[in-house]
């Protein structure tokens, strides 16, 4: 564009308007599976509430993936990557399509956001599965940081990559710390934070009266070299030694920790050197207790409190994140208890409310401080909830195990605006960057656009 003069200034504005339009406004990365925090919500504007179904509408572009997963994408620039089993299969005496039984490999793979292909690494093989067509090794999601992306599996191969491709190292986290006991795999996904990865591994026998093997671990992030594995202490027994749950980074202005929920209990660490900040409790009551109570939902946090699921019919507790100390019932910290809980997709907490996804897709919203019941039970699609919600341009996306996707309004009155269907299997969470949602059904990667 060529200014005269006196038209430098008008040239200057005209310039900058162009640049702000040509670009999604506030435009982020979505580095780990629940997002830039850690807590599903995204700051991004535009995103469609309506998509998919037969007339595809609003899908910018979608390419099949090797195999099923509900590991969640994480994008970072023009980099997308995700984790898969490559997974062959036959048509057998009944003429149904069936998987062979035989190890699958695990692969790390990066797409550009064109949905090319740009690189695929194999990570482990394994012929682990969970529940049926429910979970396998490939269920932890990868995290980036925009140099490097990490990759853990079920099998404990755990590995470091560059942008290009290039394994940086790779060690198994079974062979360093010890075997992994655990009855559906090992599922959790890790944190990136400064120079260091952070893992939490709980599991341990189901056998009567033993105690879990649990660990807080962190790694240097360029290395693989470990820097520190504490004990975790728990009086859990049975299966609720076994966690599914991934650790969360808290963060405010003032204070960063790590989140760490199983065995019975959720807690929170100094990053520095894994000891315990403070821990809530009684979410599986002893005088009652359920030897199968194993937590899969992860904490979420917002409006200065961390907000705990359980599963089953178990609680929902939350506490104040400025806690110390064992807060079980202090009153100071611990400030609510709900009888009523998520099982599996993870709570949302935003602007002063606290939305509980149950995974039978019915929905309830509290008061973030208070607990007070701002609406009762809401239906969404009936079918099971797998993937955590997400937030978005005051809308939440709900996923249900089938691919129906509903959209509802944030605030204190309940309103459905959409109800969106893939047409396939899904339980990974959808993802926002950069103007764009991306989903990972079991049989596709999507790119939602408007």
């Amino acid at each position: 564009m060529h200014c005269g003069k006196n038209a430098s200034l008008i040239c200057t504005i005209t310039c900058c308007v162009v640049l702000t339009l040509s670009s999604p406004l506030q435009a982020e990365n979505w580095p780990s599976w629940r997002g830039p925090t850690q807590n599903g919500i995204s700051t991004e504007k535009g995103i469609p509430t309506e998509f998919a179904g037969e007339e595809n509408k609003n899908v910018a572009w979608k390419v099949a993936l090797p195999g099923p997963a509900g590991a969640t994408p994480v994008v970072w620039g023009d980099r997308i990557f995700l984790t898969s089993p490559v997974v062959e299969y036959f048509v057998n005496e009944d003429g149904v399509k069936a998987p062979k039984e035989q190890p699958q490999p695990l692969m790390l793979m990066c797409f550009d956001t064109s949905g090319k292909e740009l690189w695929s690494r194999q990570i482990a093989e394994s012929d682990q599965t969970a529940r049926g067509d429910e979970g396998n090794a490939a269920s932890p999601s990868p995290v980036t940081d925009g140099e490097h992306v990490w990759s853990f599996m079920g099998t404990g191969d755990l590995a470091c990559f560059d942008f290009e491709g290039n394994e940086i190292w790779s060690f198994n986290v079974q062979d360093r710390y010890g075997k992994f006991d655990i009855q559906f795999g090992m599922t959790s996904t890790p944190v990136v934070e400064g120079d260091y990865l952070y893992m939490a591994i709980l599991h341990g026998s189901m056998s009567s009266g033993e105690t879990g093997y649990a660990k807080i671990i962190r790694i240097n992030k360029r290395t693989g070299k470990a820097n520190y594995a504490v004990d975790r202490p728990s009086e859990a027994t049975y299966e609720n030694t076994h966690s599914y749950a991934s650790p969360i980074l808290y963060q405010d202005d003032h204070q960063k920790y790590l989140i760490v929920h199983g065995g019975d209990y959720t807690t929170a660490h100094h990053l520095e050197d894994g000891s315990e900040i403070w821990r809530v409790g009684d979410m599986n009551p002893e005088e009652n207790y359920n030897r199968y109570l194993r937590f899969v939902a992860s904490p979420s946090y917002g409006d200065g409190v961390v907000v705990c699921p359980t599963a089953k019919n178990g609680p929902v507790v939350c506490v104040d994140a400025n806690s110390k100390g064992n807060v079980t019932h202090n009153k100071k910290f611990e400030l609510w208890r709900a009888d009523k809980t998520t099982d599996v997709p993870s709570p949302l907490v935003h602007d002063g409310l606290t939305y509980i996804c149950r995974q039978d897709g019915n929905v309830f919203c509290v008061e973030s401080r208070s607990g007070e019941e701002v609406y009762p039970l809401q239906k969404t699609h009936r079918q099971r909830h797998r993937a955590s919600p997400i937030l978005v341009d005051g809308h939440i996306y709900l996923t249900a195990r089938d691919g129906r996707i509903t959209v509802f309004k944030t605030g204190r009155e309940f309103e459905i605006v959409a109800e969106n269907n893939l047409g396939e299997d899904m339980s990974s969470s959808p993802v926002v960057s950069n103007g764009v949602m991306y989903l990972r059904s079991f049989g596709h990667l999507w790119a939602i656009k408007k």
